[in-house]
């Protein structure tokens, strides 16, 4: 299955999942999956958050940032990829002048 994301709506989320800033993300969703096309814009960074029922993987497409990832801190550029399993936490920032542009799966576990 093709996932079309230039068919899919962008939306704008401010200070999401209670951190700073803009997230722009076009995202498919399905009973099991929510795959995402997102970029956080300079300064901004989504809140620190717990996945309790589902795990997320992160594939930093361009860009520079850090996450908080449990008690640690994780410094990404593109390339990278960063995994938050279930029952773990983390927030993302984006640290550099641009956007930090990526790619993210959080699949369901229930």
């Amino acid at each position: 299955m093709k996932i079309d994301y230039s068919k899919i709506e962008e939306k704008k989320e401010i200070n999401f999942k209670g951190g700073n800033g803009v997230l722009v993300t076009r995202n498919f969703v399905d009973e099991k999956n929510k795959i995402m096309m997102s970029r956080l814009t300079p300064g901004a960074n989504i809140g620190y958050h717990s996945h309790e029922m589902n795990s997320e993987t992160i594939f930093i497409l361009s860009g520079e940032g850090h996450f908080v990832y449990d008690d640690a801190v994780e410094n990404v550029k593109a390339g990278d990829v960063h995994y938050c399993p279930m029952g773990h936490s983390h927030a993302f920032y984006n640290d550099g002048n641009d956007d930090l542009c990526y790619f993210a799966i959080v699949s369901e576990h229930h």
